[in-house]
């Protein structure tokens, strides 16, 4: 707030000399503002100049301060590219007020595509796929095909937000031909379609095709206007084959021609009821029988024996393992017959032994060999050793009457007496000079009835009678007997 005096008038000097610049620099301080305020008023006069626009190009909005004087010029200005088929709202020559809205509305690109020609580029305003067909002369029919984007549909998309250069919609039109369609016993019957192969237009029209249905051209044949279709149906079969139903029809003559169209080959005894010859009529039931044979194997087991059998390798009385033994196999072989996992026949065709049983063989040894046994009246040389038990006995405890003439006699017809032995003859030939260690020497020359095998009865004098009853090793001395019993165990 200023207190009344002017602050730009000049004081009177006081008589200081550094008063004098700090005057000057408040000068140029207040100077500043009043050259802004300057500025700015002469630049909001320039700004008043300028008439402001908006510019809706789809969905982009421009805003614009400009000179131009007409929308075109504006629109020149604001770099915005025009093609021929755009519409602009106002148009290009109307003058350009303050505020005003320009509004573009693109033309759009489409690609139009005509009975499969080379298609041609159009730009348009139209909104539908007619409108683009009406323009270039196309009349669309009731059975004639029109898609837009590959779409049963004719609108076409917005362009809003679309580059001049890029594509909106792909048009394709098509126009129906007339074919007719000859079905045997049946009136010929014409069909507008534009389907592109027989078979797709037989289908459009609501013949269903089946494999065996014969149709001339092919059904994969292109469509020709004006074609003649001969359609020829084929009767249904139905075929039980591998446990399954397969339905079919067929123009084929036989049942054999049908099980070829199917793929279903029979093998070996297969066999079809009715048979491959049988003429086709309509809803013909066919079976296919499947014939197979296995062979069944019943094995039973052949128990092998077990046996002996010399062997001059090994010593006298060892006994040792030859051959382990295996059971053999004997087989019987029967052939089922199937029909249809069904058993109908069976037959044996083979019977026999598949593997022979080998025995078990143990080898005992015929091998003589002689040692020398120290005794208490001198050395002896043996040639066998056998573990017996042995006894003893006398001729008055032999079991002989005193009236038997035999009374005191022995086998070999000596007189009894100590040193005569009784043995089996079938283990130790007679004659045969033996010794028992606790007994002596011994002359191997009576038998009893229990002297049996490995028993030994040691004779005695009726008055030196000594009782045995143990089992002791008797030593057969040589010389060895021409015949050897070499299996003893």
């Amino acid at each position: 707030m200023f207190t009344g005096k002017n602050p730009f008038a000049r004081r009177p000097a006081d008589g200081n000399p550094a008063s004098q610049p700090q005057q000057a620099s408040r000068l140029r301080w207040l100077a500043f503002p009043i050259i802004l305020g300057v500025l700015s008023l002469l630049t909001a006069g320039y700004l008043s100049t300028f008439t402001p626009a908006k510019i809706l190009d789809g969905n982009r909005v421009i805003s614009l301060q400009t000179h131009q004087t007409t929308v075109g010029a504006a629109l020149r200005e604001a770099n915005v590219h025009l093609l021929p088929e755009d519409i602009i709202s106002p148009p290009l020559s109307t003058p350009l007020n303050r505020n005003d809205t320009i509004i573009i509305k693109r033309a759009r690109l489409v690609r139009v595509n005509v009975d499969g020609q080379e298609p041609v580029l159009v730009r348009t305003q139209g909104n539908t796929a007619e409108d683009v067909l009406a323009k270039l002369g196309y009349n669309i029919g009731d059975r004639d095909k029109l898609t837009v984007n590959n779409q049963p549909s004719t609108i076409l998309p917005a362009a809003a937000g679309l580059a001049p250069d890029v594509l909106a919609a792909n048009i394709r039109f098509k126009h129906a031909i007339a074919v007719t369609i000859q079905q045997q016993d049946a009136p010929p019957k014409t069909i507008l379609t534009t389907a592109p192969t027989v078979g797709e237009a037989l289908l459009e029209a609501g013949y269903k095709l089946f494999l065996a249905d014969t149709v001339q051209p092919s059904p994969s044949a292109p469509l020709q206007a004006g074609e003649q279709i001969q359609l020829s149906r084929s009767k249904p079969v139905s075929v039980w084959v591998d446990g399954r139903r397969v339905r079919t029809r067929t123009n084929r003559p036989t049942v054999g021609d049908v099980l070829a169209d199917l793929n279903i080959v029979l093998y070996g005894e297969d066999y079809a009821k009715p048979g491959l010859d049988a003429k086709i009529v309509d809803n013909l039931e066919v079976r296919v029988v499947r014939v197979r044979h296995e062979i069944a194997i019943d094995q039973e087991v052949i128990p092998f024996e077990t046996r002996t059998e010399p062997d001059s390798n090994v010593e006298l009385d060892q006994v040792v393992l030859g051959q382990k033994g295996a059971p053999g196999v004997h087989e019987r072989r029967t052939l089922i017959t199937y029909e249809d996992d069904n058993e109908t026949h069976r037959e044996v065709i083979a019977d026999f032994v598949a593997l022979d049983p080998q025995p078990r063989i143990y080898n005992y040894g015929t091998k003589v060999v002689l040692r020398t046994l120290d005794t208490p009246s001198g050395p002896v040389q043996y040639w066998r050793v056998i573990h017996m038990l042995a006894t003893s006995y006398s001729a008055s405890t032999a079991g002989v009457s005193l009236g038997a003439s035999w009374y005191g006699h022995v086998r070999c017809g000596f007189a009894m007496r100590s040193g005569i032995v009784a043995v089996d003859p079938h283990l130790i030939p007679l004659r045969t000079n033996v010794y028992v260690p606790g007994y002596g020497p011994g002359y191997a020359c009576d038998t009893g009835s229990a002297i049996i095998g490995k028993r030994i009865d040691l004779g005695y004098d009726d008055n030196n009678l000594q009782s045995w009853y143990r089992w002791v090793d008797v030593y057969l001395l040589t010389p060895v007997p021409a015949n050897i019993n070499y299996s003893i165990n």
